[in-house]
């Protein structure tokens, strides 16, 4: 579903900034105030945070092939390594988008390593294996990933609705 979201968004949605934001900023949550968010961070972010996550533990990270636009970009660097200080929606404003097709290779090669590395989880792990979630197992660990990524296609899905573009649900 998330490779349709990607693959049916008009070129203008891909990059059109974020409306203004009506609600006031937080000053509990100053890093997330006018943070960017067009529907390619969107993207990004959700295949990110699914690869990051789903390995057992982040030792087990590796980011994807060094031929992949995403892993050629200098202003992405520090996505592939620990200690991940920075993510999709963290890139400056002024970072040229990704493309379609960089975002659709980078998940393309996620699903075509999924299954071997689910396959390897140890689901009944107390920890999660991310020092920054210390009170999820790694089952709620893996729920709240599988949670996070359909929150997104949900998000990106409404966003191509309100151009009467529907998505099948599979």
């Amino acid at each position: 579903m998330l490779d349709e979201c990607i693959e049916r968004c008009p070129d203008d949605l891909w990059i059109a900034r974020n409306p203004p934001n009506a609600v006031e900023a937080d000053p509990h949550n100053i890093e997330w105030n006018g943070v960017e968010r067009p529907f390619w961070r969107i993207a990004f972010h959700t295949v990110y945070f699914t690869h990051l996550y789903v390995g057992q533990s982040d030792d087990d990270f590796v980011a994807p092939p060094v031929e992949f636009a995403v892993r050629q970009r200098n202003e992405f660097a520090e996505m592939w390594q620990s200690p991940w200080s920075l993510e999709p929606y963290e890139l400056p404003t002024e970072c040229l988008p990704s493309s379609r097709q960089e975002i659709l290779e980078y998940l393309r090669y996620l699903v075509e390593i999924l299954r071997s590395t689910i396959e390897g989880l140890d689901l009944s792990a107390s920890s999660s294996g991310f020092h920054w979630y210390p009170d999820h197992s790694k089952l709620a660990h893996e729920l709240m990933t599988l949670r996070h990524l359909m929150a997104h296609v949900g998000q990106l899905s409404e966003l191509l609705m309100l151009r009467g573009i529907d998505i099948e649900w599979k």
